[in-house]
């Protein structure tokens, strides 16, 4: 169980890319970390490089069947959760040439719904610490529409509004909520992806930018600032982007997880 004074942190997606560095990071500075995804043994690797600091919890977030089990499993961990990181996430690029509607549905499933669940599997956790903190992986991809981006960019800019609305409903149980907009990490995601990525970062950078902003619990976190300027210098031209990015189409439909 819980010592009361060690600062315990729940992080989905701790597998691979942003979510190990994450996980790799918090527990050598000393948190306890809860590592979830669905890749066990990467999950055991980890625990392995930080056996006194991690405790794994492999699941599939978007199995609603599951959930109470999760739970269960939660409680025999810990009894509170200081902060919980939602990092869990897919992509896959829509063809207009060539449609599969039904990826819509499957992105949506782990970037919005997943990350609803874990935030309901995590809600009273997060009561029973002395001020509990959910920090939500978006994306600068909410901010402007891209091609190809339907299903991601959606997804992201659903998880957006939903922390931003829960945020206020939360107040009220001493929560708070942080929404974190990355550009492009170097994660075995973006690897797949063949188009060019301005200002791209490793995922040590983009962690060490996220645990800054968490503890000084800012609201929204935007980076890298260039980019995100750029995004929001173009929305004011939306003829423009549009003409700039229209027909875009790659040979390949790129695809991956980071869950």
């Amino acid at each position: 169980m819980t010592n009361s004074n060690e600062e315990t942190v729940w992080i989905t997606g701790a597998s691979s890319g942003l979510g190990l560095a994450l996980a790799s990071k918090l527990a050598a500075a000393g948190s306890r970390v809860i590592a979830s995804g669905r890749n066990k043994a990467s999950l055991d690797q980890l625990k392995g490089a930080y056996p006194d600091n991690i405790e794994t919890l492999a699941f599939d977030l978007t199995d609603d069947s599951n959930l109470e089990e999760v739970r269960r499993a939660l409680s025999s961990i810990t009894d509170k959760i200081d902060r919980v990181y939602l990092n869990a996430g897919t992509c896959e690029y829509f063809d207009a040439l060539a449609p599969q509607w039904q990826l819509m549905e499957r992105v949506m499933r782990v970037n919005y719904l997943g990350l609803v669940n874990t935030v309901r599997l995590a809600m009273d956790f997060l009561k029973a610490a002395p001020r509990g903190h959910i920090i939500g992986i978006g994306s600068q991809a909410s901010q402007l529409p891209f091609p190809r981006a339907e299903a991601y960019g959606a997804s992201k800019a659903a998880v957006r509004y939903f922390l931003e609305s829960l945020r206020m409903d939360v107040k009220q149980f001493g929560i708070d909520v942080s929404v974190i907009l990355p550009g492009f990490i170097d994660t075995p995601l973006t690897q797949r992806n063949d188009f060019p990525m301005p200002f791209l970062m490793s995922t040590e950078q983009a962690a060490v930018r996220i645990i800054a902003a968490v503890e000084k619990r800012s609201l929204t976190s935007a980076f890298p600032r260039r980019l995100s300027f750029l995004l929001w210098f173009m929305r004011h031209f939306p003829k423009l982007w549009l003409a700039m990015n229209s027909n875009k189409r790659s040979n390949n439909n790129a695809k991956g997880n980071t869950v």
